[in-house]
């Protein structure tokens, strides 16, 4: 099932195409695929020229932050409970979401309680952080560590690439799930993770032989916000078995972006 994740073109050209993206760049070459991960060598070949002169010419975040603000109407932003989501036409966006039993809800409250006096930034970036702790601990029944399972889940998300949005970097954790997509403009964040949600649960439970609710019905996003925080984003999502200590290096974790591109390299 493996190799026949090998030639999935629009995640490379969405990798390509973010990167060109937050680089300033209208185009994207025509690349091989041996050239996709990028290492130092890779970032030091880029157009310095290019890179200054894109620094020059973007806004700074207080700007984009206020733009965003000036236009929830049409972007989309939403709050559901303890956790932000936006909803932006043609924007990066990191995504979280986990399975069911993987954080009680006690731990939950018990933290907002702890943080009640903060800020609502503040609590969102607090309980983000503690929440993505604790996941890595492998908390839960940690029904991804199936293989059959993880491979269905990482077979769904690519299949949609390309049509619903574009999957720039992606991870199948034993509890959890993190990924880098674009939404298409005819499809919403919400959109989309309702559908892969909805299905996989049911797939997974098939292939389990139980029932019950298989995801937490929320999840958590952040949209990206320049070229620097695109490469941290899938930095962080494909090292994120190697922080877990389930591998030594990323490219060694068969359901990530990060062993994608070591096959086609």
């Amino acid at each position: 099932m493996l190799g026949a994740r090998t030639s999935r073109p629009h995640f490379i050209r969405a990798f390509w195409e973010g990167f060109y993206l937050f680089a300033g760049k209208a185009d994207v070459p025509s690349v091989s695929c041996k050239f996709l991960y990028i290492d130092k060598p890779s970032r030091s070949a880029l157009n310095a020229d290019a890179m200054s002169a894109a620094r020059q010419q973007n806004p700074p975040m207080t700007s984009i932050k206020q733009r965003l603000r000036n236009e929830l109407r049409d972007a989309g932003w939403h709050s559901r409970g303890y956790l932000p989501h936006f909803n932006g036409d043609e924007i990066p966006q990191t995504v979280t979401f986990r399975l069911a039993d993987s954080l009680p809800l006690r731990v939950i409250k018990r933290w907002k309680e702890e943080l009640r006096k903060n800020s609502m930034e503040s609590l969102h970036s607090i309980l983000r952080k503690r929440i993505e702790c604790y996941l890595d601990q492998g908390c839960g029944s940690c029904a991804l560590r199936n293989t059959s399972v993880a491979g269905m889940l990482q077979d769904s998300l690519l299949h949609f690439d390309g049509a619903r949005y574009q999957l720039s970097a992606w991870v199948v954790m034993p509890n959890h799930v993190h990924m880098l997509l674009t939404p298409n403009t005819a499809w919403s964040l919400s959109q989309i993770m309702k559908d892969v949600k909805s299905f996989t649960s049911h797939e997974a439970n098939r292939i389990l032989r139980q029932q019950g609710q298989f995801w937490m019905e929320d999840y958590f996003d952040r949209y990206v916000r320049d070229k620097k925080h695109f490469v941290n984003a899938i930095a962080y999502i494909e090292n994120n078995p190697v922080k877990a200590r389930l591998c030594r290096k990323s490219e060694d974790w068969p359901f990530s972006s990060a062993w994608f591109r070591a096959q086609e390299s």
